[in-house]
């Protein structure tokens, strides 16, 4: 070992998956404090896999018991964008392969926007199917932000190449002629659940961001629509545009004074 730099151990421990390999052991006998850091570190972010793994693990428990009463094809469904005060509600239907291995699929809430880019790349790669439901802001005028969602759900269902023969729902029951199970708060409970998520959420907040450029002084961009202090003096500043929801009272109230 002594041969080896720090930088060679490095490189070596970077190679290395097998808790038993031989390797480590010399590793744990090498006085050096370098390579202590070194063989901590790898046992640190091995543990932080395991989790990962245990993680993905509890939340496939829906889908393996569908998987066992014959189901193939089922079909997560979330949507975000139900609170904002501009911009569409969107939806998105996944349909993983039963052997998808995502470790870190969570609700997207719960992650960091590099994390969901990273997991949104590898979803689209490994989903035997993904569909997209985009309802915008003046048909949540019309219908309701409840009734919005629904349809949103429903379009993105629709939307799917293949169709699911099983869906895992969270907290809503859509109106559709195919067998579902509602989850409350299944974004942190089913993998599919949370695949759609991080495709609802990455989706409109590209869509967002679309907006920022097209509305400059609104700041979409900055807070996807949410009514936050810069949102709301943009509003008194500037008034209110297409993509705003006019039922929803903030906005509302705006019109209403003027």
């Amino acid at each position: 070992m002594s041969q080896l730099t720090i930088k060679d151990i490095e490189n070596k421990l970077s190679m290395i998956h097998n808790e038993q390999d031989q390797f480590l052991k010399d590793c744990e006998r090498d006085s050096r404090k370098g390579v202590q850091v070194l063989l901590q570190r790898w046992r640190k972010k091995k543990d932080e896999e395991k989790a990962l793994e245990q993680q993905f693990k509890e939340m496939t428990q829906y889908e393996q018991g569908l998987y066992n009463k014959g189901y193939r094809f089922i079909a997560g469904v979330d949507e975000v964008g139900r609170g904002p005060l501009a911009g569409p509600v969107v939806a998105a239907a996944v349909i993983l392969p039963q052997d998808a291995f995502l470790p870190g699929v969570n609700d997207s809430k719960k992650l960091t926007e590099q994390k969901r880019e990273e997991l949104f790349h590898q979803i689209t790669e490994c989903a035997i199917s993904i569909g997209i439901g985009i309802i915008p802001a003046e048909v949540i005028d019309e219908v309701n932000i409840y009734q919005a969602t629904k349809q949103a759900m429903k379009k993105a269902l629709l939307a799917l190449s293949e169709k699911p023969d099983h869906l895992l729902v969270d907290a809503m029951e859509i109106p559709i002629d195919i067998p579902q199970t509602s989850i409350i708060k299944g974004d942190s409970k089913s993998v599919s659940i949370a695949a759609s998520s991080i495709i609802a959420k990455v989706t409109r907040d590209r869509l967002m961001v679309r907006l920022g450029h097209e509305y400059p002084q609104y700041g979409f961009e900055k807070h996807m629509g949410y009514g936050t202090a810069y949102h709301l003096d943009a509003l008194k500043k500037y008034g209110v545009t297409s993509v705003h929801r006019r039922s929803y009272a903030p906005i509302r109230e705006l019109i209403e004074v003027k």
